[in-house]
C-alpha cells in the first residue's frame, strides 16, 4: 500500500536542483522532466522516483519475458530502462561490438519514494512507510530549494571518437552500397565518442546539459554505478488505457542566432525532401510495427513531418496513434515495437543486422529506451538519445550520435550532422578532440 499526500507546488529550476540533489543519497533515482515544452500527450510535468523496494536486472535472454513477470505480478510504478540490444531477445540477432559501459541489458526497479509534479501541486506516494516520514522528507526537500548553487567544474575532458571521420565516411559509403543492391531502404548508422580513467559528477553534468538543451523527454537515471543523463526530444511510445502514442524523429536542422535566418532554416528542413523522405520511410514503419498489436484500422498518422524548436536544433517529428484490446499486456506493446524505428531502419530487421556490421560499438542503453510503468499499466518512455552514460565504476563516459542514411545522402553532410548532434554533450563536458 502505498501513503499518498498531496501539496500546493510550483516547479522553478531552483527546485529541480534541490529535489535531485536530496534523491543523491539513493542507489536507485529516475528523474523524467518534461521542461515544460509544450506538448499534446504529456500527462505529468516531471517525476522522481527513488530508493528501490524491488528491482529487476537482466541480460537481454528472455528479457521481456522476466519483465512481463515482474510487471504484472508487481502491478506497482517500475522506472527503468530498455538497452538497444533487447532487439536480440526479439529477433535473432547478436550484439558482439565492443562495449566499454558494460551496463545491465535491463533494470527496473520499484520505489519507494515516488513524486508526481503537475503545473500546480506535488503528488508524494510512499510505499509501505507511515506518514510522518512523507512528511519529512518533503520538509527537508522545502529547505533545500533555497539554498545556492554548486560551483561548476571547468576541467577540460579528451573525448576520443572511437570512429574517425574517414571511417564514418566509408560505412556511409558502405550502408549506401546495401541501399542500392535493395537490401534496405534507410538505416541509422551511429558513432561513439567516449573518455577511459575520468570521473564525473553525474548531477552537475545533467543540470548543464538539460539546462542548454530543455528538452520534453529529459532524464536523469542512476542506479547504483550506472548513470544516464538524458537531453532527448523524443518519445518511444506512450500507453494511456487503450490509446497508444509513437512520435518518431527523423530530419535535423541547426539552430541560428538571427530570428529571421532560423525561421528560415526550420521552413528548409519542412521543405528538405530527403529530410521528408527519412521521416516518411519511418513513420511507415512505426505504423507497421503498432498495426501488429493495434485494433484493425486504428492506426492513425496525426502529424506528418511536424516541425518543433529545441534550443539546440529544430527537428521534424511525426505522430502515429492507435487503440489496443484493453487487455493487451503492456510488456507485448513493447517487445512489438522495439527498438523504436528512427534508431534502426527499413526494413526494420535488415537494418538492424547491417548496423551490427557496420558500427564499431555495442549501443548498450543508447538507442533504447528510460521510462515507467504505472500500477495500471499505462507507460510513457523516451528515446535515448543525446544522452551522455557513465560508469561511475568504471570510470567510463561516452555519448553516441548517428544518423539517417538514404539513397539520397551525402557523406560528409552526414558527419556533420552527427556532430551537430554531438555539440550539447561536448559542451558540457568541456570536451576536446
Amino acid at each position: 500500500m502505498r501513503t499518498v499526500k498531496k501539496y500546493p507546488f510550483s516547479l522553478n529550476e531552483a527546485a529541480k536542483n534541490r529535489l535531485l540533489l536530496w534523491a543523491q543519497q539513493f542507489e536507485e533515482v529516475v528523474w523524467l522532466d518534461s521542461n515544460t515544452y509544450l506538448q499534446k500527450h504529456q500527462t505529468f510535468q516531471a517525476i522522481l522516483a527513488v530508493d528501490a523496494f524491488t528491482a529487476l536486472k537482466t541480460d537481454t535472454q528472455n528479457a521481456f519475458d522476466k519483465l512481463k513477470e515482474y510487471q504484472t505480478t508487481t502491478a506497482d510504478w517500475l522506472f527503468g530502462y530498455l538497452s538497444y540490444d533487447l532487439k536480440n531477445d526479439v529477433e535473432k540477432l547478436k550484439s558482439s561490438n565492443f562495449d566499454g559501459l558494460n551496463f545491465p541489458d535491463l533494470y527496473f526497479f520499484q520505489p519507494k519514494r515516488l513524486f508526481l509534479f503537475s503545473e500546480e501541486n506535488v503528488e508524494i506516494q510512499y510505499l509501505n512507510m507511515v506518514s510522518d516520514e512523507l512528511e519529512a522528507d518533503w520538509k527537508t526537500i522545502s529547505e533545500l530549494i533555497f539554498k545556492p548553487d554548486e560551483a561548476e567544474t571547468t576541467e577540460t575532458t579528451r573525448i576520443n571518437a572511437r570512429t574517425s571521420k574517414d571511417s564514418y565516411i566509408q560505412k556511409v559509403n558502405e550502408t549506401l552500397e546495401h541501399i542500392k543492391r535493395g537490401d534496405i531502404y534507410e538505416a541509422n548508422i551511429c558513432q561513439e565518442f567516449y573518455t577511459e580513467a575520468s570521473e564525473i559528477n553525474p548531477l552537475e553534468t545533467f543540470l548543464q546539459l538539460n539546462k542548454i538543451s530543455k528538452p520534453p523527454f529529459s532524464v536523469f537515471l542512476k542506479l547504483n554505478e550506472v548513470y544516464a543523463l538524458s537531453a532527448s526530444p523524443e518519445r518511444y511510445i506512450k500507453r494511456t488505457g487503450n490509446s497508444l502514442i509513437s512520435q518518431p524523429i527523423k530530419g535535423t536542422a541547426k539552430r541560428l542566432q538571427n530570428e529571421a535566418d532560423d525561421l528560415e532554416m526550420a521552413q528548409q528542413l519542412a521543405e528538405d525532401p530527403k529530410e521528408r523522405s527519412e521521416n516518411i520511410m519511418i513513420t511507415d514503419l512505426v505504423r507497421n510495427d503498432l498495426s501488429r498489436i493495434a485494433e484493425k484500422g486504428s492506426v492513425t498518422v496525426e502529424e506528418l513531418c511536424g516541425i518543433y524548436t529545441f534550443e539546440q536544433v529544430h527537428q521534424m517529428i511525426s505522430t502515429v496513434s492507435c487503440t489496443v484490446p484493453q487487455n493487451t499486456s503492456s510488456v507485448e506493446i513493447l517487445r512489438n515495437t522495439f527498438p523504436m524505428g528512427s534508431m534502426t531502419g527499413a526494413p526494420k530487421i535488415s537494418a538492424m543486422k547491417i548496423i551490427e556490421d557496420i558500427e564499431d560499438a555495442k549501443r548498450g542503453l543508447y538507442s533504447g529506451a528510460i521510462g515507467y510503468f504505472s500500477p495500471s499499466g499505462d507507460f510513457d518512455f523516451n528515446v535515448v538519445i543525446r544522452s551522455i552514460l557513465y560508469n561511475s565504476k568504471k570510470e567510463y563516459i561516452s555519448f553516441s550520435v548517428g544518423s539517417a542514411i538514404t539513397i539520397d545522402s551525402i557523406p560528409e553532410k552526414e558527419y556533420e550532422e552527427c556532430l551537430l548532434k554531438a555539440k550539447a554533450m561536448r559542451e558540457v563536458l568541456n570536451s576536446s578532440l
